[in-house]
């Protein structure tokens, strides 16, 4: 039996970014410029790696980045002060509060203090709940990432089943919404499911996102399944995602790597949220 077919994030992280620069140029040529505000607080040194990379991200596509880190002594009001700063600010088309933050700052009453129409990672509750009711807000980059891949990969998703695995507000749940509007019939699966694996074999489109690896198993793929893989776990092995890869490889029908799957498409992502938020929305 041949194996599935390899899902290139690169890729198609590169063919959405190409897009970004035509867009950027259209929007400068009407006199708009897209900028992207970036905040930081604390030393977590993955989230300094991160945001590094969205940065660079910005630049390379002609988006103009705006830095701000602060101490993870800072307190709440301080980062407040400062989000409705940029919230006012008209060269900032978007913003982004790199998560997690200090224990002693809350998450939710910070993305919610972030104006809708600048809100590119979706997490504010307008942007949850217009994603909900089927309206035209932001959704968070990996889920519009994932939903990327999978129409370049030309999965039919009207009809299909899709069963995700996990429940975030980051992943799981705008995933579940994005694809119920792609008008998949969706299953979400969770910690507490029962018979999870009986669940997954029903599947046509498998998506993985609990942060534990080897949770996927062959057993539990259906044969020509696609299977998307949102793990990102540090491993003695190195970067492992939530399937066991190679052995599920042998019965799916299409299949993302980790790394090189749907973690490039968050960047990519996360410039196409920024530039239509410069055009408005």
């Amino acid at each position: 039996m041949a194996e599935g077919a390899i899902i290139d994030g690169h890729a198609v992280a590169a063919a959405v970014r190409e897009r970004v620069v035509a867009e950027v140029a259209g929007l400068r040529a009407a006199g708009v410029s897209p900028g992207l505000a970036t905040v930081l607080v604390g030393d977590d040194p993955a989230s300094h790696l991160y945001v590094r990379m969205k940065r660079k991200a910005c630049e390379e596509v002609g988006i103009e980045p705006f830095h701000h880190e602060l101490p993870g002594h800072t307190a709440q009001g301080d980062l407040v002060a400062l989000l409705e700063e940029l919230n006012a600010d008209p060269r900032v088309s978007g913003i982004l509060l790199q998560l997690p933050l200090p224990e002693h700052i809350d998450a939710g009453a910070m993305t919610a203090t972030i104006l809708p129409d600048k809100d590119i990672d979706g997490l504010s509750p307008v942007n949850a709940g217009l994603l909900a009711q089927g309206g035209a807000g932001f959704a968070p980059c990996t889920p519009l990432g994932v939903m990327e891949l999978l129409a370049h990969a030309g999965v039919e998703l009207e009809g299909a089943r899709a069963v995700v695995l996990g429940r975030s507000r980051l992943v799981g749940k705008p995933l579940a919404q994005l694809l119920l509007a792609a008008n998949a019939t969706v299953t979400q699966c969770h910690s507490r499911t029962r018979d999870l694996a009986a669940i997954c074999r029903e599947a046509d489109v498998l998506v993985a996102a609990v942060g534990r690896p080897g949770t996927v198993t062959a057993d539990m793929v259906p044969e020509g399944a696609v299977v998307i893989d949102v793990g990102t776990n540090r491993t003695d092995a190195g970067l492992v995602g939530d399937v066991d890869f190679d052995a599920v490889r042998a019965k799916a029908g299409a299949i993302t790597p980790v790394p090189g799957g749907v973690g490039p498409m968050t960047i990519a992502m996360l410039l196409a949220n920024t530039v239509r938020a410069a055009a408005g929305g």
